[in-house]
Parts: C-alpha cells; sequence; structure tokens
C-alpha cells in the first residue's frame, strides 16, 4: 500500500500540473459520477491527507481517492500513450493538454461542497506527519489512548497517527531499536516521540521523487529491515523476521536481537 511520502509526492506533482485550471473533459465508469457535471470546474489545489488524495474544486466539491495497494495516479500530455490499459481507469480528468488519470484505485468518490470536512474518514484521521501543522504532542496523546495495543499496530493506526505504512513501521522500530510487540503503555513519552520523530524524519527524506530508501549505503539494499526476512541484519548479522500483526496481518519485520523486547 503506498505510505504517505508516496501520496504526498503525487498530490505535489498533481497540484503544480493542475492547479488553476479547468476541466475540459472527463470520464469515469464508477457509478457515483453519473451526471457529475465536471466540465469547466476550476481545481483549485490537489492535497494528501494521510493515505488519501484529495482534488478540490472551486465549486466546493472535491474527489477523495484512496489508493490501497493496487491504485496509482498517472500525468499524461494529451495524445501521449499511456502506461495501463484504459479498462483499468477509474477516473479520467483532462486540462487542456494535460490528462490525470486514476488506475485501480479501490476508492473514488465525488463529496459534496463541505464534504471534505464532514468525510467519517478524513476527520477521523489522526496528525499528518507531513503537513506543516503536524502536532507532536497530540499524536503522542492518539497513540497513549492506544496502550494495549502493540506499537507495531499503533503506529499503522490512521486515526493514531496518518501516513505510517508497513515499510516505515518496521524500519523506523528497527532505527530506535524497539520490538514491535511491546506494548504502548510499556513504552515512555520520550520513547513514542523519539519514534514519531524519527518516522516523520525518514517520510520527508524520501519526497525527492527517488526510489525510497532508509539506509545511505553502497551495499545492502535501500531497507534496514522490510522485506528481508532470513536475511542477516546489517547491524548483528541475526536473521531478520517477518510476523503478521494485528487483526489485518499486516507485515513487521524485525531482528529479534536489535529488538529484543525488555
Amino acid at each position: 500500500m503506498p505510505e504517505g511520502d508516496t501520496l504526498f509526492r503525487a498530490a505535489a506533482v498533481l497540484h503544480k500540473a493542475l492547479s488553476g485550471k479547468s476541466i475540459t473533459g472527463w470520464r469515469s465508469p464508477l457509478p457515483g459520477f453519473v451526471d457529475a457535471k465536471l466540465d469547466g470546474l476550476g481545481i483549485t489545489r490537489v492535497e494528501a491527507q494521510g493515505k488519501n488524495l484529495l482534488i478540490h474544486f472551486d465549486d466546493g466539491r472535491a474527489i477523495r481517492t484512496h489508493l490501497r495497494m493496487t491504485g496509482s495516479w498517472h500525468l499524461y500530455r494529451a495524445g501521449e500513450r499511456w502506461q495501463r490499459p484504459e479498462r483499468q481507469a477509474n477516473l479520467v480528468l483532462e486540462a487542456g493538454e494535460l490528462v490525470a488519470v486514476c488506475f485501480n484505485a479501490p476508492v473514488v468518490e465525488l463529496l459534496r461542497p463541505g464534504g471534505v470536512e464532514r468525510h467519517p474518514q478524513l476527520r477521523a484521521l489522526g496528525p499528518d506527519l507531513l503537513k506543516d501543522d503536524f502536532d507532536p504532542d497530540e499524536a503522542r496523546r492518539r497513540l497513549r489512548a492506544r496502550g494495549d495495543q502493540t506499537i507495531g499496530e499503533a503506529l499503522m493506526t490512521q486515526a493514531a497517527l496518518a501516513g505510517i505504512g508497513n515499510v516505515y513501521k518496521s524500519e523506523v522500530l528497527f532505527l530506535m531499536k524497539t520490538s514491535p510487540f511491546s506494548k504502548v503503555d510499556a513504552l515512555s513519552d520520550a520513547a513514542i516521540d523519539a519514534l514519531v520523530a524519527k518516522a516523520g524524519e525518514l517520510m520527508r527524506q524520501n519526497l525527492d521523487g527517488k526510489p525510497r530508501t532508509t539506509r545511505h549505503a553502497l551495499t545492502g539494499g535501500r531497507y534496514w529491515v522490510y522485506g528481508r526476512s532470513g536475511m542477516p541484519c546489517h547491524r548483528c548479522h541475526t536473521l531478520i523476521e517477518m510476523r503478521r500483526q494485528g487483526l489485518a496481518g499486516r507485515s513487521t519485520y524485525f531482528c529479534p536481537v536489535c529488538q529484543r523486547a525488555t
């Protein structure tokens, strides 16, 4: 699933390309867009909220997409060949010479004026690590409220902290030498603050559009533990393990020695 940095970059690219332009054509096979009447609408801004991407129009409406595991936004010049077949397109927005296409997204919905502010999932989001107004105190409070959860599950809960997925969860916990199976209640405020700060630091370092990395090394790959089950830890050479966590069974990679629970 795309994580917060991916959505932030996608929103930034679409905002730079489309903001201030008007819709000159559009199409969608989705029932929620029947009689949508988007022609002529001005695009005021494109933004990310956690793992959601929002396109705002000058009549107060907005399009919300959540890409989950399969979706992506592409930007093309008019007449340029698409990288995917049109049958996979959920939504096509034309703005003069530019064409924005949303492929294979499980969630694509048109919100009425005021719908962003009222949307239950958007309202429930915790502080977004990549927003200028990110509030670390509120992030700590929301994580603390999930004290009986493991920290590996809590960091993935978007209502506590928006934007973190499997990659950053695993990498941050490794770098801070924290067991993903420790309960939130077992961690000090300082430890929670450090985890949150490191997550924001890593995500901000990956906003340049280059392949995501949490290791800056010439050899050994881009990640410390993520996707490295059965391979030696870069620090202690113990074999990295992977376990499923939570009801959703999300994958967590960790070093059983460097991240031994205390």
